[in-house]
């Protein structure tokens, strides 16, 4: 099991130095000068000489794709001269210092996502660390719904079987698996956030968090997740249904349940106490990469309901051609894809020791 667990946790580490690899060459061969990007438009080439000593704009792209491995690493070098892009300062590392030889000090420290070009130097890790708790709490809303919603129903599509019910239920999952998330958050914040304000109460637009008119208090708007949340689970919710339905279908076919029905046992409780546990295996294992996806998927949905994501974040970034933002958003998306698989295989193997032994 450890070997099987070190073995998984290196395949993860060769996952993300390609898609870190990615994300900095394909970021760094569009066009524009990132150190104007940051200026804005009114600069002097001094001042553009000035940022690109300051973040190593002015190096060939291989060595500043070291410098960016390095800035992510939790083991790296740093020079002890002040001129030098990897000094080791202050306000750009919190490091713990191990040796120093020579020039260069080796640290640990966290990863280091560098500075927003359009928020006064504030750092990626800052503007990360203030979107993503909202992204994740949509995201598990959104996957709650669909857990909960997408059981019930799958469990009566497959007891009625091929009956008007089961029909219709797989009409709306499949209608649901079709419409674009971005459709549906546009029709949704209309019908129920405009047409319908008066009885549902819901507002087109808005964040968890909202700042009063004088600007004094913060308060929490849990009404606000609800549209969002919704259209999010939308797509996780039909392939639940589907999932959960197929599983069920099958699960009806085995032996067990058959002696089980044969022993005088209501439908109700074959199904509760013998078929919904052995058929829930595909659907957890569906629901761990959806809510993964979620992070990244939420992108569309958040910009429109105007929620305070990550997905937001991420394209008023593109708007405003922030790449650190960008760069960084991705990259913590894909670790976290990375991770949430990571601990579902890991999970897999400690119930089932044929996963360990292939």
């Amino acid at each position: 099991m450890v070997s099987y667990i070190v073995h998984k946790i290196g395949y993860a580490f060769l996952t993300l130095f390609g898609v870190v690899t990615v994300i900095f060459f394909l970021f760094n061969i569009l066009p524009g000068d990132p150190a104007k990007m940051m200026l804005g438009q009114n600069q002097t080439e001094e001042q553009v000489a000035i940022v690109k000593k300051k973040y190593g704009f002015d190096k060939p792209v291989l060595t500043q794709y070291v410098y960016y491995l390095n800035d992510l690493s939790l083991l790296s070098f740093h020079s002890t001269q002040k001129d030098d892009y990897t000094f080791l300062s202050e306000d750009k590392y919190s490091a713990l210092q191990l040796f120093t030889i020579g020039n260069t000090t080796t640290v640990i420290k966290l990863p280091y996502l560098r500075e927003s070009f359009q928020k006064s130097g504030k750092k990626v890790s800052q503007v990360i660390g203030e979107t993503l708790p909202n992204t994740i709490v949509l995201a598990i809303a959104a996957i709650s719904i669909a857990m909960f919603l997408g059981l019930i129903f799958g469990v009566i599509s497959a007891i009625y079987k091929d009956t008007f019910i089961d029909k219709l239920i797989q009409i709306i999952s499949t209608l649901g698996m079709s419409v674009p998330s971005f459709f549906s958050a546009i029709l949704f914040a209309w019908i129920f956030g405009f047409l319908l304000h008066e009885f549902t109460n819901l507002n087109m637009t808005g964040s968890l968090y909202e700042v009063d008119d004088f600007g004094e208090s913060i308060s929490i708007r849990w009404k606000n997740l609800i549209l969002p949340a919704i259209v999010l689970g939308i797509r996780p919710l039909a392939v639940v249904i589907q999932l959960m339905r197929n599983s069920l279908l099958e699960v009806f076919n085995q032996d067990y349940i058959r002696t089980a029905r044969a022993k005088g046992l209501s439908e109700f409780q074959v199904v509760k106490k013998h078929a919904i546990k052995n058929a829930l295996n595909p659907v957890i294992t569906a629901i761990s990469g959806w809510f993964a996806s979620m992070l990244a998927g939420a992108v569309f949905v958040e910009y429109i309901f105007g929620w305070n994501g990550l997905g937001k974040e991420i394209v008023d970034a593109l708007n405003s051609q922030d790449l650190p933002i960008i760069m960084g958003s991705v990259l913590i998306i894909a670790t976290m894809f990375v991770i949430i698989n990571i601990l579902v295989d890991i999970i897999y193997a400690y119930l089932d020791p044929k996963i360990r032994l292939q």
